[in-house]
């Protein structure tokens, strides 16, 4: 009877840890479809409304009126799919060297790239601000997509090296005597296994591109290559904020995200579990 209290208890206070967490998460996405439903009046209101007294579409109407979205949006998509592609790509290579062979240095470049993961963004972002100046890069995607890539190559290597090492070396050894070469053998029996890590990789080298601010803030300057989210940043004037609009704004350049999650959920749960096991 004492255990099964005590299962009860701890149950209990899991669900209720649970509950708590998920209300922290869940509560943010809420309030910013509740408000992107109300009218401007509505969304100033003190003390505010939960719910819409009327849903309105004005949000999203003038939206569109107040920046060209759309615009930004396809700037988003045209610097953080290539980066993440490219990333993953480049980052892929490189780990399968470090985590089939040994060469020279290899533990110098292993460390430098982990070490690289511990150097804030914002302390590259003006040397790389002089380097895109020099190659004529500054404000446009190409330079915007390769900050992207700078930051997320190291961060791709590392995760798809700890996959790699989890798939035995004997398939390769057995692919070699078969008449593959090391090529051959990456394409045709280590991808197709490592698929759950490329994807979880992909997915979140675009989450970080996406979502990114201060590059964007730092490497462009006109509208014409504006991101999204500089460019919902921007839509916060200095007298006013049309909250609608604003949160009608966050909530459709969420929709990416939410599409990749709910798309590749099986893949990237199974990237990140295992990548963590080796052997």
């Amino acid at each position: 009877m004492k255990s099964d209290k005590k299962k009860v208890i701890n149950n209990g206070f899991t669900y209720f840890i649970l509950i708590l967490m998920s209300l922290f998460v869940v509560f943010p996405i809420m309030w910013m479809i509740s408000t992107s439903l109300k009218t401007e009046q509505e969304a100033l209101l003190i003390p505010p409304s939960w719910v819409p007294h009327v849903v309105s579409a004005f949000g999203f109407s003038y939206m569109w009126k107040m920046k060209p979205f759309l615009l930004y949006f396809i700037n988003s998509l045209l610097t953080a799919g290539p980066a993440a592609f490219l990333s993953v790509i480049i980052g892929g290579l490189s780990a399968y060297s470090i985590s089939r062979f040994r060469f020279r240095y290899r533990k110098i470049f292993t460390i430098s790239v982990l070490f690289t993961q511990m150097i804030p963004g914002v302390l590259i972002v003006g040397p790389y601000f002089k380097i895109l100046n020099k190659l004529s890069l500054y404000n446009t995607r190409l330079g915007l997509a390769l900050g992207y890539i700078a930051v997320a190559l190291p961060f791709c290597t590392w995760m798809l090296k700890g996959y790699f090492d989890s798939i035995p070396k004997e398939l390769d050894e057995a692919a070699l005597i078969d008449g593959c070469n090391h090529i051959t053998a990456l394409f045709k029996i280590i991808l197709p296994l490592s698929l759950p890590g490329i994807v979880a990789t992909f997915v979140f080298s675009f989450l970080l591109a996406w979502g990114d601010l201060l590059w964007a803030l730092s490497l462009t300057y006109s509208e014409s290559v504006t991101t999204i989210t500089l460019g919902i940043a921007n839509s916060v004037g200095e007298y006013r904020v049309v909250w609608p609009a604003l949160m009608a704004a966050a909530l459709i350049a969420s929709i990416p995200s939410v599409l990749l999650y709910t798309i590749l959920q099986k893949y990237i749960v199974g990237g990140m579990t295992g990548g963590s096991v080796k052997g």
